[in-house]
Order: C-alpha cells, then sequence, then structure tokens
C-alpha cells in the first residue's frame, strides 16, 4: 500500500517496494516535476515538434478533423468483428497525445478485429474543465453518428482510457448516461484518475510515487479544474469519483497497481460501482507502479493485467474468447 518511504531524502519510491520484473524499467524513469510550469512549457513545446510515427503492422491510422476535437482511427486488415473502441489518452489533463497509444490502439484493433477511435481532446491549462470533456463527447458522437460507415455496431461500444484518460472515460460514461441515446456496453478504465481530493490531501506528498506523484496530482487537477482540489462545489463531472448516484452505468473494468498513486482512489471507486449495482471488475497487481502495462508490457504481470483486461472486452463486446 501507500507507506511513506524510509528515508525522506530520497525522491522515489524505493525499488524494493516495486514488483522485481518492474524495477529496472522504473529504476531508469526520472522524478519529473510535470506540475511546474516552467517543465509543463517545455514539455508542450518538446510534443509539438512532429515525430514520424512508427508503423502498426496490419493496421491502417487516419486522422480524421472534427469541430473541436479530432479523431485518430485504427482500422485492422481483414474482416471486422463489428465491435468497437473509444480510447482516450492519458498525460495528468495538461500533456500527451493521441499517439502516445499508437501501440496500444493498434493491438486492440488486430487482437479483437474492431475499429478503435482515440480521441485528440483539449489540455490545460490552456482548455480548463470542462473543454476535453466536450471534446471526448463530441468524438463519442461522432462515432456513434457513423458507426455503421466504420464497419462497427452501435451496440457493441466500450469506452476506455489511462491514467487522466480513465478519469476522462469514466466522466464520459457519466454524461454519456445522463445524456440518453447510445449507451456503451462497458468501461475499461486503467489507472484512472478519478477524484481530486487525493491531490488535496497533502499527507501523501511524503509518498515518492514513481512516474505521478501527489505534487504532479495536485498541479494536474489545478491546472484542469482551473480551482485547487477538494472544494466541495465542483460542476458534474469535473472529477467522476464525485458523482453520488453510479447506479445504471454499465459494467466496469478498473486496474491499478498498489503502488499507484491512485490506488486507493481506484479500489474506491469500483467498491462504490459494485455497491450501485453496476458489475465491476476491479484488477489490483502488487508492486505494481502508474502505467505499468505501458511502460513493460512484456513483463509477466502486465501480460496478466491485460489478461484480465482483455477477458472484460470479449464479455462485454460479445467477442469469442
Amino acid at each position: 500500500g501507500l507507506n511513506p518511504p524510509r528515508d525522506n531524502r530520497d525522491t522515489l519510491m524505493h525499488l524494493d517496494k516495486l514488483h522485481p520484473e518492474l524495477r529496472k524499467t522504473y529504476s531508469r524513469i526520472p522524478a519529473v516535476p510535470f506540475h511546474n510550469p516552467v517543465v509543463l512549457t517545455l514539455l508542450k513545446v518538446l510534443s509539438a515538434i512532429p515525430r514520424k510515427a512508427k508503423p502498426t503492422p496490419g493496421v491502417s491510422v487516419v486522422n480524421k478533423q472534427l469541430k473541436t476535437a479530432s479523431v485518430r482511427i485504427y482500422r485492422p486488415e481483414g474482416e471486422l468483428s463489428g465491435a468497437g473502441m473509444f480510447w482516450i489518452h492519458g498525460g495528468g489533463y495538461i500533456i500527451g497525445d493521441a499517439t502516445v497509444n499508437d501501440g496500444e490502439c493498434a493491438q486492440y484493433a488486430r487482437d479483437f478485429k474492431m475499429v478503435v477511435v482515440s480521441v485528440e481532446y483539449r489540455l490545460a491549462p490552456r482548455h480548463k474543465f470542462p473543454l476535453g470533456l466536450d471534446d471526448c463527447f463530441e468524438a463519442w458522437q461522432w462515432l456513434v453518428d457513423n458507426a455503421q460507415e466504420l464497419g462497427v455496431s452501435p451496440d457493441r461500444l466500450v469506452i476506455s482510457g489511462q491514467s487522466a484518460g480513465g478519469g476522462l472515460a469514466a466522466a464520459l460514461v457519466q454524461r454519456v448516461f445522463d445524456s440518453g441515446g447510445t449507451q456503451p456496453v462497458g468501461q475499461a478504465l486503467l489507472c484512472p484518475m478519478l477524484d481530486d481530493r487525493t491531490a488535496a490531501n497533502t499527507e501523501l506528498d511524503a509518498v515518492k510515487n514513481r512516474l505521478w506523484n501527489n505534487k504532479n496530482n495536485r498541479g494536474g487537477w489545478t491546472y484542469y479544474l482551473g480551482v485547487a482540489p477538494g472544494r466541495s462545489d465542483l460542476p458534474p463531472y469535473a472529477a467522476p469519483a464525485r458523482r453520488e448516484d453510479l447506479s445504471g452505468l454499465p459494467p466496469a473494468w478498473v486496474g491499478v497497481g498498489d503502488v499507484d498513486l491512485f490506488y486507493q482512489e481506484d479500489c474506491d471507486y469500483a467498491a462504490r460501482l459494485t455497491a450501485a449495482g453496476v458489475p465491476c471488475t476491479l484488477k489490483v497487481t502488487p508492486g505494481a507502479p502508474h502505467a505499468f502495462e505501458m511502460l513493460a508490457p512484456d513483463t509477466s504481470v502486465a501480460k496478466d493485467f491485460t489478461a484480465s483486461n482483455y477477458q472484460f472486452l470479449r464479455e462485454v463486446l460479445a467477442l469469442p474468447s
């Protein structure tokens, strides 16, 4: 769980808390102060430099501009299964873009013979809530409206995302539910960033979480919300864990490592979904920090995590195992 480090002069959580298979990967990752405005500006400048997209064998990738959002569409070769995934990338609501998950989205497309639509949404601090979520909603509506054309059955769509993308996925599911119309058959949330109250808990600052610590978390939430996290008067969908009534939402899969900053908030959300009568699978990986399944996909712990995710997706999308 979240134990403070034995030596507070250390800038990172002790490696011996991590699963042995993950130590090498995370020993190479520095503690980056994403919350620092200068660092954030520099990262945004660097991310704007065009990168040559890595080819994704067996999958075509096409970008399409919508009104405010744009989407990145992954289509596998050959016959389609008719299922579809709406994906949202992570980055603390402040960094990242759809290309960071090219590998994961292409893999989903290939393995499930389905079209994956990943949304490019506006980021804080320039674009505060609800603009990023508005973009996700616009892109979701576009997917629903164009499902048949894309070779997707509108009643076999799942919403998924990682980290802040997992938080946006949970918020989008709530907003789509309240709006009526076509609903996703499931929500798959990978280490989702759901609850601004975690960022408001300064006691967690002493826990030097790998990749994303609570100071970064507070920065991300503050930039996104435009106010300090932890206030009692947040608007609906701003922090999906704040929603009181979770009943009626689609079946959920929540996956997280137990040394991830989001471990407690993710477990709490999964428990509340279950209590509200929503079928929910909670997958906890011991000794796994944030985004381990993306950074160390070939480890047995990541493969086990992915297998649980895949099992859920097969069930809700009615795909053969």
